[in-house]
């Protein structure tokens, strides 16, 4: 839905992501909060594997909760409390993402709000309104108005 932009003009993608995303005009926009290796039981694994499996899940699950899904993300902002951390991230967020390939940022923090937290992850999504419903409800908006009369004031 989102177009991507690489201009040739710039240096490639080095990574698993576009430099832009555009939405179209009407999409429906999600912003999903930062989502950590926290699962559902309230326990957090202590590998960067896991807790990557658990948010990219959660994340998952947000958005089909909205009617969305992971082709919908036009941005994505990754935290990682270690360098070394990455390639076990990267190769997660890559079976996650699949070919889609949002607009990206990755930052390297010294902390996330508790320590035992390694990696925390926040989308911005957006997907386009379906054009057949929207054209199917005006016509018969139109026709339910046409059918009734407005009402008169009575006498008295």
């Amino acid at each position: 839905m989102a177009k991507l932009h690489n201009p040739p003009t710039i240096a490639p993608p080095i990574g698993t992501y576009s430099h832009g995303a555009e939405v179209p005009a009407g999409a429906r926009w999600l912003y999903v909060a930062g989502q950590i290796g926290l699962a559902k039981d309230g326990s957090v694994p202590s590998t960067i594997e896991a807790q990557t499996e658990i948010a990219w899940q959660n994340v998952g699950a947000v958005l089909a909760a909205a009617g969305m899904r992971i082709a919908d993300i036009v941005k994505v902002n990754q935290y990682l409390t270690r360098l070394d951390h990455f390639p076990a991230y990267a190769a997660a967020r890559a079976k996650h993402l699949g070919d889609h390939r949002p607009a990206s940022t990755l930052v390297v923090v010294s902390s996330l709000v508790k320590p035992e937290y390694l990696v925390e992850v926040e989308v911005v999504a957006a997907r386009a309104a379906p054009a057949a419903a929207a054209k199917r409800a005006a016509p018969a908006a139109k026709r339910k108005s046409a059918r009734r009369p407005a009402p008169r004031a009575r006498r008295r």
